[in-house]
């Protein structure tokens, strides 16, 4: 089958649309015939060998963490789908591999895809919806009426979760740059910050929540305008002790992510807050949840491009810049 393949680590020339074996169906797994795969930063940075100490590939690894495609051949055990089915999917973090024709994922991270939606729609989905989920009523369990800031507001993540905190009833803010101010609005947001011109933590103040994005003085400011026992949650890093801890990572490791989150965890016991580290993890059971959503019109996806399959490196290096407004998708099939 065709994919999308990194050979070795690094920004330039270690990647390539090349010919890798069809996935081997184990007994709890469903094969995808995939039909769109969605682009995030995560692929960037694994790409870059950035998560080489927490996700430790064996090269050549097909990249990409998001599908939505149809069911072709189902495991013994699987009970759930069935040839023909459209799902979408985030696989689990050891069996990445959406860019290419088939990807073969264990079927508990594993839904029916939104009826609503297209292919690329829905492919857009479930990494951006699973990390705002997991973050707002998991982590947060952000409740109405409490205050919410979302950093980035246009990016993936930040589309997603401006909706979802609005249905749930928070007064939600978030920044982003001018051009994007009344589009932010019309997603929910209730306060915008435009970034260039104003300082986010000289305007906000007593916040429940903020989930960030973004690292260095923003995460560090942040701080600032949380409530005593609010939770500052970020995406972006540095990870926490308990993010290694759960991980099961080696000691060594988790003595390097003790030291990396070391400041902002002792910044945060000084503002009397809490500071954690969330690396979103597949769930079928909650792209179920999101798709009621999606269906009954609360959330509606934001993409901005879509890339044919061959232009994949080309759509990476479009998220690199930055300037995207919601996803990014690769169109395979």
């Amino acid at each position: 089958m065709r994919a999308f393949v990194l050979d070795h680590y690094g920004k330039k020339d270690g990647t390539r649309i090349g010919e890798m074996p069809e996935p081997a169906l184990r007994p709890n797994d469903v094969l995808v015939q995939v039909h769109a795969a969605g682009v995030n930063v995560l692929d960037s940075k694994i790409r870059n060998g950035e998560f080489k100490l927490i996700l430790p590939y064996r090269l050549p690894l097909i990249l990409g963490n998001d599908v939505a495609g149809v069911v072709v051949r189902v495991g013994s055990q699987v009970r759930r789908f069935k040839p023909g089915d459209e799902v979408y999917a985030r696989p689990v973090k050891d069996r990445i591999g959406t860019f290419a024709e088939f990807i073969a994922m264990d079927e508990d991270a594993v839904a029916i895809k939104p009826k609503t939606l297209t292919m690329e729609e829905a492919a857009s989905i479930p990494l951006v919806g699973l990390t705002a989920w997991q973050v707002l009523v998991e982590r947060a369990n952000l409740q109405k009426g409490q205050k919410v800031l979302i950093h980035a507001g246009s990016g993936g993540v930040g589309t997603f979760a401006i909706q979802l905190a609005k249905h749930l009833g928070a007064v939600v803010a978030t920044t982003t740059s001018a051009a994007n101010v009344s589009w932010v609005k019309a997603l929910g947001a209730d306060i915008v910050i435009d970034y260039r011109e104003d300082d986010f933590a000289t305007v906000l103040r007593d916040y429940d929540v903020v989930l960030s994005s973004l690292a260095g003085d923003v995460l560090e400011k942040s701080l600032q305008v949380l409530k005593p026992g609010g939770k500052l949650i970020s995406i972006s890093g540095p990870p926490d002790p308990d993010f290694a801890r759960d991980l099961g990572l080696p000691w060594i490791v988790r003595q390097v992510m003790r030291f990396l989150s070391h400041r902002i965890r002792k910044l945060a016991k000084r503002h009397g807050v809490n500071y954690s580290f969330l690396f979103m993890r597949a769930s079928g059971d909650q792209l179920r949840e999101i798709a009621l959503l999606v269906d009954a019109g609360v959330i509606r996806p934001v993409v901005d491009r879509v890339f044919p399959f061959e232009s994949t490196k080309e759509a990476m290096n479009y998220v690199d810049g930055g300037r995207a407004k919601g996803k990014v998708v690769v169109k395979v099939r």
